[in-house]
């Protein structure tokens, strides 16, 4: 199971400064799973990045029938800070069900975990419109 915005945010502090933090994002982007070609559709791209982002998923009943659908995200950047963005959500958010999702407010994680001040203007609004994208999936789930 993917992290808790605490376990990130001790994760974080380990690390003495934004030098170390940037590394390990950039980190946990290269270990993201790997978005297979056909999913980097134009419906698939995410508005409002700077650069290129795509987010797939899919929405999975649990196999013994009981308990609530979860959302299984995939998505990749052509750039690394990004990438490694994309995996701070993806800690966040993947698989997770929709009311889980719809509770966790990740920008609020991404200061917590002292990113928010340093990321530019243009950064933080494409991560913001990544938030959007994935909550909105998960409202529409939700209300299904």
């Amino acid at each position: 199971m993917a992290m808790t915005v605490e376990e990130l945010v001790e994760n974080f502090s380990l690390l003495d400064d934004w030098e170390d933090r940037y590394a390990y994002v950039i980190d946990l982007g290269k270990k993201l799973e790997p978005m297979p070609e056909a999913e980097k559709t134009e419906e698939a791209k995410v508005k409002g990045c700077m650069s290129q982002v795509w987010l797939a998923y899919d929405a999975a009943a649990p196999s013994n029938g009981g308990g609530e659908t979860r959302l299984h995200f995939r998505a990749d950047s052509d750039a690394f800070i990004v990438k490694g963005l994309i995996a701070v959500l993806m800690e966040l958010y993947n698989d997770r069900t929709p009311k889980e999702i719809l509770e966790t407010d990740a920008v609020a994680a991404l200061g917590e975990l002292g990113l928010a001040s340093h990321l530019s203007p243009n950064r933080r609004n494409g991560f913001v419109a990544m938030v959007d994208r994935i909550k909105a999936i998960a409202a529409d789930h939700a209300a299904a």
